[in-house]
């Protein structure tokens, strides 16, 4: 039980780091590289490794997650995203198809994120497109996949 909330703890820690080095990335066009070294020096005891395997993943994947991000936008375009909501969106959509995560518990984070540091709105926003994703992702109702089918 005490291990769970530790683990959670630390993990939204390092989103909200991952969300600022990526930031960062976008807007001041910093290397990840270098936006990671700078932001190690400032924090320590962070999880170094998710956090780098979630900037670095979301940069090396930008292209082919805003390809999955742009159609779930009804009638908005990606440069018209705030630069926050949008970093959030390709951290998330990153983690969700990358790691074993549960999708709730990546949606909820993004939206917390999305609450702390974007517009009033942000919150709903990103919990629309990443559950958008997710369904999306999902095989329809009653469809049978796999051996045999």
């Amino acid at each position: 039980m005490w291990g769970h909330g530790i683990v959670r703890t630390r993990r939204r820690r390092a989103r909200d780091l991952a969300l600022q080095i990526l930031f960062q990335c976008d807007v001041g066009r910093v290397p990840v590289g270098e936006a990671l070294t700078a932001a190690r020096t400032r924090e320590t005891g962070a999880d170094w490794e998710f956090i780098e395997a979630l900037c670095r993943g979301a940069v090396a994947h930008q292209r082919e997650l805003d390809d999955l991000i742009v159609p779930l936008l009804q009638g908005w375009s990606l440069e018209r995203l705030a630069s926050v909501d949008r970093a959030i969106l390709r951290m998330a959509l990153f983690e969700l198809q990358s790691m074993d995560t549960p999708a709730a518990a990546v949606i909820d984070e993004a939206v917390e994120l999305a609450k702390r540091y974007g517009t009033e709105d942000s919150g709903r926003f990103v919990n629309g497109v990443l559950g958008a994703a997710v369904r999306a992702a999902q095989p329809p109702a009653g469809s049978q996949t796999g051996p045999g089918v």
